[in-house]
């Protein structure tokens, strides 16, 4: 089922199939400390995401092959 079609407030009134709300989840992220939270919501976007995981897969490809670039490098002003 695509909840993205769902207004906000109907998915906050839904029960998940596991039994916790919308509420329940809002109110277990925001005690998370702030990377935790980050931690999660990369953890579940890859579980959701076949083309995330794909960008993760070929990141690390070209990291492997010494593809990057430093951040100076990256961010540099253009002359």
């Amino acid at each position: 089922m695509n909840n993205s079609k769902i207004p906000v407030d109907a998915r906050k009134l839904k029960v998940l199939s596991v039994g916790i709300s919308f509420d329940q989840i809002v109110s277990a992220l925001m005690h998370l400390e702030e990377r935790e939270r980050e931690s999660f919501l990369e953890d579940l976007l890859a579980a959701t995401s076949p083309e995330y995981l794909r960008s993760i897969e070929e990141a690390r490809r070209d990291y492997k092959e010494g593809r990057i670039y430093t951040h100076e490098e990256a961010f540099r002003e253009q002359r």
